[in-house]
């Protein structure tokens, strides 16, 4: 499978095709809601959220990390254990939306470059450096866009 590159520029080129009536092929997040969980990804990234741990057993970890540099999709309808995109949006427009990714992405390039090696959690994968997080950003990224249709499946 072909993974979006994850950056800036190319993350801009898909949500600028959404509108709010952009539905998705699965699941009920909105388009703003999407972008909003996606911006959330980018503060796990960096250790924002409080209290975020390991969701697996340590012993799986291995296994996870080679999922992630694997092939294989993210599953669809797959619950985050991070954020809450059900809940109400913080962003009125689509616009306001993608200028708090921008702003977001931005942090999270800028947080690595002045943090070299750093590693911060994801529940599912652990201890992530920076090009692991691209990997989970390029997937991530991937799986949302083909959620709605601004990328073939």
């Amino acid at each position: 499978m072909n993974y979006l590159e994850p950056n800036l520029a190319n993350a801009l080129a898909h949500f600028n095709k959404l509108t709010t009536e952009t539905k998705p092929l699965w699941g009920t997040m909105s388009p703003i809601g999407m972008i909003e969980h996606i911006t959330d990804s980018l503060h796990l990234a960096q250790g924002k959220f409080e209290g975020v741990r390991l969701g697996i057993p340590e012993d799986k970890v291995e296994r996870a990390l080679k999922f992630l540099h694997s092939e294989h999709p993210m599953p669809k309808n797959f619950k985050a254990p991070f954020g809450a995109a059900d809940e109400d949006n913080r962003n009125k427009t689509l616009d306001e939306a993608i200028q708090e990714f921008e702003a977001h992405w931005t942090d999270f390039e800028n947080h690595f470059k002045d943090n070299p090696g750093i590693r911060h959690i994801h529940p599912s994968f652990g201890n992530l450096n920076y090009e692991e997080w691209l990997r989970v950003h390029s997937k991530h990224l991937t799986h949302h866009f083909q959620q709605f249709g601004l990328i073939p499946s």
